[in-house]
């Protein structure tokens, strides 16, 4: 059993609300819940946001979606994950954000194949030098780390979920999916108005040709706006 997990708030300091901004006529949210719907080595998806009031829009958003929701401490994200798989038990664990709405469900594939076949405790796509875009990253993990590392975990930990999970290499073994030659330059995220505008003209010239467009028609179609290809300072492609 493999529990994807996808962590929302409203209150991003950057950009509030930015998980239900409009995406083709959709919050952004559930935009990010198809393309993550078509992985297919992801049994069950939850959303996991806060019991603070404002979080109650996600709920209702996500709910109308048919998608779970679990919610808990807006500031112990980990304890929000724990509850969430307390509520729905696995034995692995997908860690997503809300702020991703081009993941890509082939990359979310290729690194829970990566992780299960190499027996490891943890897995990501975002290692130093080989990584993929921004916007597309993905950590796996067995829950039964995930649930041992919570328990002498610091604050801080709470808030990052996997960090003493992946600063203890030689506790649990790590695999990283790497991306050749490194992507991890390229901002494909969403935390600034500058990438809200860059992920709602990739949806606006791709999605009403095709749902189910791929990073590689994202690539494609950057390359062929220059416009877009550093906008708002950063790498797009």
């Amino acid at each position: 059993m493999i529990l994807a997990v996808l962590q929302a708030r409203m209150s991003s300091t950057r950009l509030p609300g930015k998980v239900l901004m409009p995406i083709v006529r959709q919050p952004m949210i559930v935009r990010q819940i198809e393309r993550v719907s078509r992985a297919r080595h992801i049994d069950k998806l939850v959303v996991a946001t806060s019991d603070r009031p404002e979080d109650d829009a996600i709920e209702k958003a996500v709910l109308r979606e048919g998608i779970a929701v679990f919610r808990g401490s807006l500031d112990d994200v980990q304890q929000r994950f724990l509850g969430a798989l307390d509520a729905h038990p696995a034995e692995h664990l997908v860690r997503l954000t809300a702020d991703c709405p081009l993941a890509d469900p082939a990359l979310i594939d290729a690194t829970i194949e990566l992780f299960l076949s190499s027996d490891a405790d943890y897995a990501n796509n975002v290692a130093p030098g080989r990584a993929w875009p921004k916007g597309t990253d993905i950590e796996v993990m067995r829950a039964s780390a995930l649930r041992e590392v919570a328990r002498v975990a610091t604050s801080e930990a709470r808030e990052h979920v996997t960090w003493d999970l992946r600063a203890q290499p030689d506790r649990w073994k790590q695999v990283f999916l790497a991306c050749h030659p490194d992507q991890g330059a390229v901002r494909w995220t969403v935390d600034r108005p500058d990438d809200y505008a860059f992920v709602a003209a990739v949806y606006d010239a791709l999605y009403p040709g095709n749902h189910a467009f791929t990073s590689d028609d994202v690539r494609a179609f950057v390359r062929s706006r220059p416009d877009l290809a550093d906008y708002g300072g950063d790498r797009r492609v």
